[in-house]
């Protein structure tokens, strides 16, 4: 079991000076968890989301974290591959930058954006998105490796060029899935990547989701030149002495992020596609299961003292997770000092409990390639 950091870096108005206090009290957090032997440190790709997530350029601060450790490794959580977000090829010469900044601790993850606010702001066909995903992540460990590389496809083109700089990680970087809509574990699986869990639900959905998962990656068709045969999933993080405090606090924490994740307008409320199907009473089923009281804390939250967030932490470890990402804050409700506090704690009490191991990759397994590569779009 690794654990790591995911930012989403909400800011709470008014802007500004919030948002300078929010992105340095991030870093002085990843500083602390590169020394305290965190393994990873995510950030997302969010745009035009008000208060939520003021992470629109993630490879900026992920080349600043970089920069400012030495050990943990830094994870696009994720890069949205739509073109109209951004071209393929600065997709991967961004990559190619950040792994050689970062002396090769790059974790490359990969998506599609799930809220009209972002797709609409960027005038995002709904129903082209998961083509281009799957284009792009099939094209980008090319780029990655081949000394030149030409293409004609569906999303893009582009004449034989030398893409560079290359990443120092060989063949390439660790590739990812953001799995947040049911199913796309599998799309994980089938393609040789990990999955990035980026949604909350109880241990038996999860149990079941992962079981499927490793059945079926043992028979992909890999779209890289490595199989990455991990399982990522996120939490809150809360640790103190006092397990009342422990529990309130994380409570609140990841009451007032569900609060603003609920004020999101997903793509599939706003435009329900092929692409993005409305769930029907799903999300409301999620809101339910997401409800906290002071007494009551949801399956798999590390909130509490450290006993508690050793339990949950098992519980995830038996179902066959293999990290923990942990929000820290959300609107900077907690002051920084508690943050750091609960971090130490955790360290020194709760991570001596589980023992790390190294990513899971296999060698790259026969693939037929075809002209259109788009072809088999999900």
């Amino acid at each position: 079991m690794k654990f790591g950091l995911f930012y989403e870096l909400s800011v709470p108005r008014p802007w500004g000076e919030n948002e300078y206090k929010v992105y340095h009290r991030a870093l002085e957090q990843v500083r602390l968890a590169d020394e305290l032997g965190f393994d990873q440190v995510w950030a997302v790709e969010h745009h035009f989301l008000e208060e939520y997530s003021h992470c629109s350029a993630p490879e900026l601060f992920l080349t600043a974290c970089a920069a400012q450790t030495k050990n943990i490794r830094v994870g696009r959580g994720i890069v949205v591959c739509v073109p109209e977000f951004t071209h393929p090829i600065k997709i991967a010469e961004q990559a190619g930058v950040l792994d050689i900044i970062s002396n090769g601790r790059l974790e490359f993850g990969t998506g599609r954006s799930a809220t009209w606010t972002e797709l609409g702001g960027f005038g995002v066909d709904p129903d082209e998105t998961k083509k281009t995903w799957d284009e792009i992540t099939r094209v980008l460990p090319k780029m990655w490796t081949q000394e030149r590389f030409g293409y004609q496809g569906r999303c893009f083109s582009m004449p034989e060029r030398a893409i560079l700089p290359k990443p120092i990680q060989k063949p390439h970087p660790p590739m990812w899935v953001a799995v947040t809509s049911p199913g796309t574990e599998l799309d994980a699986a089938d393609r040789g990547m990990g999955s990035l869990g980026l949604t909350f639900g109880t241990f038996a959905d999860q149990e079941t989701k992962i079981a499927e998962y490793r059945r079926r990656i043992r028979y992909c068709e890999p779209v890289g030149e490595v199989v990455n045969e991990q399982v990522n999933t996120v939490s809150f993080l809360y640790c103190h002495e006092d397990d009342e405090v422990g529990t309130k606090t994380g409570l609140r924490i990841s009451g007032t992020f569900n609060y603003l994740a609920e004020q999101l307008l997903a793509a599939r409320q706003a435009y329900p596609s092929r692409s993005y199907p409305n769930l029907g009473l799903l999300p409301n089923l999620r809101r339910q299961s997401q409800a906290v009281d002071e007494v009551s804390v949801p399956e798999g939250l590390s909130v509490g003292n450290p006993d508690r967030i050793i339990t949950a932490i098992k519980k995830w470890e038996s179902v066959g997770v293999d990290r923990i990402n942990f929000l820290l804050n959300a609107l900077e409700i907690v002051p920084q000092e508690d943050v750091l506090k609960s971090m130490r704690l955790f360290a020194k009490e709760v991570m001596p409990h589980f023992k790390g191991s190294t990513v899971q990759v296999g060698p790259r397994m026969s693939m037929p390639m075809h002209a259109d590569v788009a072809a088999g779009g999900l």
